[in-house]
């Protein structure tokens, strides 16, 4: 069916899937005509700074990604799942990559990967659902409201112009790390849909009129009219530049794949864009891991490479950092299933031309596990700090409610 044949309701539905965000929109927009701005500890920032954010969604097993290949222990734990040290994409003397992950062991040797060891937070939650809240709202005690990325967007729309497309997220739902209170954040399942509704003038019109008299402020109908609002504002401001910015790498026909080459049309169509956030899920390995997580670890790695070379064809890699998380790492000892159960601390990794590459922190300690996990080291939230305060300048204490060291990952 054609959109000009589609029925109001088919519309409505169909934008409210697509159009997801909150309340006002307020937007961030480029700083000082493109001069360096000053974040709150004092570091110049470039506003041009964009910051891509992956989930690996369902708890990654880390030590099958970084594997601490020496460490007799591993090996013990892990009679089937171990990987062996002739077979591990050797980093150093100890730790390497898992061997599928060629691509990301690439970007490593050139500097680019920088590896966060033992990240997670105090008390940790093994509920996917906890976990991921906690880790996208940045807040293990539920204090801060929304999310922390949506918090980012509103310490910084009060004193900058309207701009729908600062921040966009990629996913079939909307993550609460995108929920803000001032800001209105699009998300959508792909950039397809943008073709799709605002190519016809007609149906974006009808979407448009479909709104009616905007109903009470904070009320649920207000929150999806502005969100179909703000995403279709979006789609006018991205339409006719995404035909212009075909990636030119070869993307893999998979969720990676197919994700990372739209985060690449994206941030080659619109310069206004600061923050993405994509996920991808199927990390959840209970049974039957080793198959399934080569294949995803092959499949992120390879879409990971061709987007730095993208981002580095295109004269965007200077400008583009790459996070990637997951909610929660894996349990040392495999499980009966030939899989791995809920665990706790796992790494975390910066990606791109301008972090400094190499291990950060201590190898995952074995000997002294935490309910038979890998403790954790470093709190999440300073890997969030870090990004906010010395790659988008954001003042990181007030976006995640209190101060958290940084840590050396960027370069200046």
């Amino acid at each position: 069916m054609s959109e000009s044949n589609l029925t109001r309701r088919e519309l409505l539905a169909k934008g409210t899937m697509i159009a997801v965000g909150l309340s006002t929109p307020r937007w961030l927009a480029a700083v000082a005509h493109g001069d360096l701005i000053r974040a709150a500890g004092g570091r110049k920032v470039d506003p041009d700074n964009i910051l891509v954010v992956c989930q690996l969604s369902g708890g990654n097993d880390g030590l099958n990604t970084v594997v601490p290949f020496a460490d007799p222990l591993y090996a013990k734990a892990r009679p089937t799942l171990a990987l062996k040290g002739d077979e591990v994409l050797h980093l150093n003397d100890t730790m390497g990559l898992h061997p599928t992950m060629g691509g990301l062991a690439t970007l490593y040797k050139e500097g680019k990967v920088a590896v966060v060891q033992n990240v997670g937070y105090p008390n940790p939650n093994r509920s996917h659902f906890k976990s991921m809240d906690i880790w996208q709202s940045a807040s293990p005690d539920a204090k801060l409201p929304y999310g922390w990325i949506g918090r980012s967007m509103d310490e910084r729309a009060a004193q900058q112009m309207y701009n729908p497309v600062a921040c966009v997220g990629l996913s079939t739902e909307r993550p609460l790390a995108l929920q803000a209170k001032d800001a209105s954040i699009p998300c959508f399942a792909s950039l397809a849909d943008i073709k799709s509704l605002v190519g016809n003038a007609d149906a974006e019109k009808l979407l448009r009129q479909i709104q009616g008299r905007d109903a009470e402020q904070g009320s649920a109908i207000r929150t999806i009219q502005d969100a179909n609002r703000a995403a279709l504002d979006a789609m006018n401001l991205l339409n006719s530049k995404l035909d212009g910015a075909k990636p030119k790498q070869t993307y893999g026909e998979n969720g990676f794949g197919r994700g990372f080459a739209q985060i690449s049309q994206l941030l080659m169509a619109s310069p206004q864009t600061r923050v993405v956030y994509f996920s991808h899920g199927g990390f959840d390995t209970h049974s039957r891991q080793k198959e399934s997580h080569a294949k995803l670890m092959q499949e992120f790695s390879d879409a990971v490479l061709a987007f730095q070379r993208e981002m580095e064809s295109a004269g965007l890699d200077k400008k583009v950092t790459l996070l990637v998380f997951s909610e929660f790492g894996r349990r040392v000892e495999e499980n009966g299933s030939l899989g791995t159960d809920h665990g706790e601390a796992a790494p975390m990794f910066l990606i791109g031309s301008r972090v400094k590459g190499g291990f950060h922190g201590p190898n995952p300690d074995l000997a002294n596990l935490s309910r038979g996990d890998v403790p954790w080291k470093t709190d999440f939230r300073s890997v969030y700090a870090t990004t906010l305060e010395n790659w988008l300048g954001n003042d990181a204490g007030l976006v995640l409610g209190q101060e958290f060291p940084t840590l050396d990952l960027i370069k200046s």
